[in-house]
């Protein structure tokens, strides 16, 4: 007699939970997602739902944690940047795991003024974006990807918080230019394309030539081919 395959283990609810109040906050921006909508879409009760989860902030704050580990995880590689492409593709990382959370920077503002606890954390992920950023900064200073002018400690200093805002209001952005468009999955891939180009663009009165170059490919590599006319 042939043994079956072992049963799969369902998914705790508190995992589907999360994950379905991530998409809805991702889709529809966290404001105009209810508990209700949540349990809805889940086919749950809102009492199974208040049972793992008895506030809304308590969904919020379970996912920034989550946001905030992987963050964690990916600013330990900036050490590791030693050129451009090096750069390119932290960053575009970086962009991705936005994306993946963008709830959280698509209502940063309204976010904050409701939630003390991401008030106070949000500070600390600025604080660690920015200790990223001047240490990808020093590895390509370490590696001769600047040019002779180099990078001066003040320079460094303003370049690196301006990267900072880049990558923290640049989803702020593309929404403001296409707010009906910008956050769907689709729009994904050219919004993170642009972000990490014009990020990287605020090195390129830094960067030496053949660098600046090779940035300039990156970009057009990852550009999609022109529409044919029809």
């Amino acid at each position: 007699m042939t043994s079956r395959p072992p049963k799969k283990a369902p998914r705790r609810t508190a995992e589907r939970i999360l994950e379905v109040t991530l998409d809805l906050f991702n889709r529809f921006g966290e404001p105009n997602v209810s508990t209700t909508l949540i349990s809805a879409e889940l086919n749950i009760s809102p009492g199974n739902l208040y049972y793992h989860y008895p506030a809304k902030d308590e969904l919020i704050n379970s996912l920034f944690d989550r946001y905030e580990q992987k963050l964690n995880e990916l600013l330990r590689a900036a050490d590791n940047v030693a050129n451009v492409e090096d750069a390119w593709l932290f960053f575009h990382m970086f962009f991705e795991l936005i994306w993946q959370y963008r709830f959280l920077y698509r209502d940063l503002n309204d976010l904050l003024s409701k939630n003390r606890r991401l008030e106070t954390h949000f500070q600390f992920v600025l604080k660690h974006k920015q200790e990223a950023v001047k240490a990808v900064l020093d590895g390509l200073a370490r590696h001769q990807a600047f040019g002779a002018r180099g990078l001066d400690a003040r320079e460094a200093d303003a370049v690196s918080t301006a990267m900072v805002v880049v990558l923290t209001y640049w989803l702020s952005y593309e929404y403001v230019r296409d707010p009906r468009k910008a956050l769907e999955p689709e729009s994904a891939g050219a919004a993170l394309l642009r972000g990490a180009y014009h990020l990287l663009s605020l090195l390129m009165p830094y960067l030496e030539p053949a660098q600046r170059e090779h940035l300039f490919s990156l970009v057009g590599s990852y550009r999609a081919p022109p529409k044919p006319a029809s």
